[in-house]
């Protein structure tokens, strides 16, 4: 097999040791004849049941709030009176407990597939499902982690929710999956934990146990068969001590903010960061038949705004629409979601669910002593900004921004800056709209590779208008976690780094390894070349 093999960094970090791959589930016996089915019904609902609990205690046993909404989301599918009431009409019309399971939950499968965006990666979701009560029909037991008896890098074709949610970073140093997406739970975890991953991976299940491999998790890279960072099963390093002067900067004084990006207040318990650059709302909102209640809301946010005292906590507003469904929203069918209403225009339709947001917000932070900031999701005109603005202005919410993810934004960015008071780029949807490349493709990776000089291009035009009126302009994508990669966005004169917390010191040092000088002459070599890899080596020379 090749020694270099590509797909989508979905969690930052790099890291090298011996490959282990995740055993399959048990397959499928061979169909038999159904001779009592109520007591196969009996036999699947029992196998449901024992499935939904399991799932329910690691939710109960985790203390990462992301990892235990994911769960208990996944207990309230197992546990649907749909899928029961499915279940005993396909044993009834002639299958066995396993089968039944099965064929009812790729029906299910089948629309989630079809839906899109979001809910199509969750279609893993029921594949685990699906697999874990087989298992439990079968009276087999669902294969666990492997146990190589030293730190590994795991291997699976992808993450079920209850597996992912279990990740040991002094365990596992690295995670490879062929399937799976940046937005998907096995990414969503990883990056909790700090662990460095690659999804969408061709190749991957050909990498034998025991092979050696390094993970680049920044750059979507796996290389296979020899060593390139530390020895394989060396266990990563500790992490350094949390410094008392929490501020990024750079070798001679010049500030780079370094913050959180965030689903909950649970992510911020021991992260070492100034505050919150993304607090991402949508946690709060999934899985809601209606929109959560405002005295819901009010609690979730002032959980942040309580564990950040006197520090900045910016607030995404909700980013939702036909990419991401939510069941209230009742979205009708668009032929191309990604360009569809999603983020503010879902204003456009639901007015009322922003305002009651915002609402929430204002009165959360003034019960708080955080310097509470709000900004809006994919903004694409001057108006849009304006308007969101207003809104925000006479909820009581004084600091107001917005997301710069669609081209047309970024190169309107000093018009923008003239009615709002700060820009964060979110640089996963920025790379996709400015490519037309799918984030969800493993085969576009390379379009999708952060060092893309285009891409480095709009970032630059965003950070020189900020500059120019004195507004700060952040990057709040995963992209800013890479160390190199900080380095180039803070000699582009972005003002903030937005990341999952277990990156930041890592960040912190490059910053404070390099000169604002060498970090402007990193950011011009970038700019300036052909492609991403030689951009990337461009700056490895400063």
């Amino acid at each position: 097999m090749p020694d270099l093999l590509r797909g989508l960094g979905a969690s930052a970090g790099a890291a090298t040791g011996p490959a282990y791959r995740l055993a399959d589930p048990p397959r499928l016996p061979a169909p038999r004849p159904v001779t009592d089915p109520d007591a196969e019904v009996d036999r699947a609902y029992a196998a449901i049941d024992a499935v939904c609990r399991d799932i329910s205690r690691r939710a109960a046993a985790t203390a990462d709030e992301t990892a235990a909404e994911i769960l208990r989301v996944q207990a309230v599918l197992a546990g649907d009176r749909t899928l029961r009431d499915g279940v005993a009409a396909a044993v009834r019309a002639g299958h066995e407990a396993p089968h039944a399971v099965a064929a009812v939950l790729a029906e299910h499968r089948a629309a989630l597939l079809a839906a899109g965006g979001l809910l199509a990666a969750r279609a893993a979701d029921l594949d685990d499902l699906r697999d874990r009560v087989v298992a439990h029909c079968l009276g087999l037991p669902m294969p666990a982690l492997p146990e190589p008896g030293c730190p590994f890098v795991l291997i699976a074709v992808d993450l079920a929710p209850a597996d992912a949610a279990l990740l040991d970073p002094s365990r596992v140093l690295a995670v490879v999956t062929s399937a799976g997406s940046f937005v998907s739970h096995t990414a969503i975890l990883a990056r909790a934990r700090g662990v460095p991953t690659v999804v969408a991976c061709g190749g991957a299940l050909e990498i034998a146990d025991g092979t050696v491999v390094t993970v680049d998790g920044t750059a979507g890279r796996v290389t296979v068969g020899r060593t390139v960072a530390a020895p394989a099963g060396e266990p990563p390093p500790a992490p350094p001590e949390e410094p008392a002067d929490l501020r990024g900067r750079t070798a001679d004084g010049h500030h780079v903010a370094l913050l959180a990006n965030i689903g909950g207040a649970a992510e911020l318990a021991g992260a070492a960061v100034e505050g919150v650059g993304l607090f991402r709302t949508e946690l709060l909102f999934q899985h809601h038949i209606d929109p959560p209640a405002t005295a819901e809301q009010i609690d979730a946010y002032a959980q942040v705004f309580a564990a950040m005292p006197g520090r900045q906590v910016i607030v995404r507003t909700l980013d939702a629409g036909a990419d991401k469904p939510l069941p209230f929203l009742r979205e009708r069918d668009e032929p191309n979601p990604a360009l569809g209403i999603r983020g503010l225009r879902v204003a456009r339709r639901r007015a009322d669910i922003l305002r009651t947001q915002i609402a929430a917000i204002a009165t959360a932070a003034r019960q708080s002593t955080a310097r509470v900031a709000v900004m809006a999701p994919m903004v694409t005109t001057v108006s849009e900004a304006a308007q969101f603005t207003a809104l925000c202005r006479d909820a009581g919410l004084p600091t107001v921004g917005v997301m710069i993810e669609v081209p047309a934004a970024a190169v309107r960015a000093a018009e923008i800056l003239q009615v709002v008071d700060f820009l964060s780029v979110g640089t996963n949807d920025l790379s996709q709209y400015a490519f037309a490349a799918d984030r969800r493709s493993g085969e576009l990776a390379d379009l999708l590779d952060p060092w893309q000089p285009a891409l480095l291009s709009l970032i630059a035009l965003c950070a020189a208008a900020g500059s120019a009126v004195g507004r700060p302009v952040g990057v709040c994508g995963e992209a800013a976690a890479d160390p190199a990669f900080a380095v180039v966005l803070a000699g582009l004169g972005v003002t903030s780094l937005s990341m999952s917390p277990p990156a930041v010191p890592a960040v912190r040092a490059a910053l404070a390894a390099h000169t604002l000088d060498e970090c402007r002459a990193a950011a011009q070599r970038a700019l300036a070349a052909a492609d991403p890899a030689a951009a990337r080596a461009a700056v490895t020379r400063i």
